[in-house]
């Protein structure tokens, strides 16, 4: 657990801030049991094979690429996971009248779960309830399109322009969406703090959003199991579980 005189601390810059700016990964999801990717026992640390799943490249020119990737979204843990303390206590902000915005890395939706208003969410690197078609960009329910997988089709084509499918997912060798991207540079300019919280804070454009805040004149909170890039620019580094940290920092009791 973090040090006493940490959590005072941050606890002090977050209750005298007006806007707070949460940014998330992976880590705050891992305590819902949804695995991260880079960490000891993360996805690409357990079966190294899973990091083609995530380029686009590799995703585009292998079918056997494509069907791998269609059960792995049939059995995604995120159909069953629920949103964890720290994610309710990012929604206890929200409620205190101080949270700006939740510009998250993850794909999971659980900050709309744990009560996080559908607008103050920004979803970086998109969804994963959605599919999106490479050719014609058509747009679809995940649910709708794993029916298809679960009635035999390993690879199932754009019903519109028979084009390739995968989730709205932002992968390797994609960009971010560029209004996204502007609105969370937007967000992280205006902050008065930034709050980062389960981040690796190692990739790119997204992790870039600390020192748009730092910069900007923001106090930088890095709530993270292990070290990170950003942890020199931070006023204050918390250790520990998230699911405790974070409760602590913002004051929620649930």
């Amino acid at each position: 657990m973090a040090s006493p005189e940490s959590l005072r601390r941050a606890r002090e810059l977050v209750d005298s801030a007006d806007r707070v700016v949460a940014l998330t990964g992976a880590g705050i999801s891992t305590e819902s049991g949804i695995p991260d990717f880079r960490g000891p026992n993360g996805l690409w640390s357990t079966d190294p094979g899973t990091q083609r799943l995530s380029n686009l490249r590799a995703y585009v020119d292998s079918a056997e690429v494509r069907e791998r990737s269609w059960r792995a979204r049939l059995h995604h843990p995120a159909w069953d996971a629920r949103p964890n303390a720290a994610h309710r206590a990012i929604v206890d902000l929200e409620r205190a009248g101080t949270l700006a915005a939740v510009l998250t890395q993850n794909v999971d939706g659980l900050h709309q779960e744990a009560g996080s208003a559908a607008e103050l969410v920004v979803e970086l690197h998109g969804t994963m309830f959605v599919t999106v078609c490479l050719s014609c960009s058509d747009r679809r329910d995940m649910r709708a399109v794993l029916d298809r997988v679960v009635a035999g089709e390993a690879d199932p084509g754009c019903e519109e322009c028979g084009g390739i499918l995968k989730s709205a997912t932002i992968s390797f060798g994609q960009s971010l969406d560029p209004g996204v991207l502007h609105r969370a540079r937007v967000e992280a300019r205006s902050c008065d703090v930034m709050l980062a919280v389960g981040s690796s804070l190692t990739v790119q454009p997204a992790a870039g959003l600390v020192s748009t805040a730092a910069h900007a004149g923001a106090a930088v909170l890095v709530c993270n199991a292990a070290e990170t890039p950003y942890d020199g620019l931070a006023d204050v580094v918390l250790r520990g579980a998230l699911s405790e940290v974070v409760p602590a920092v913002v004051g929620s009791r649930r």
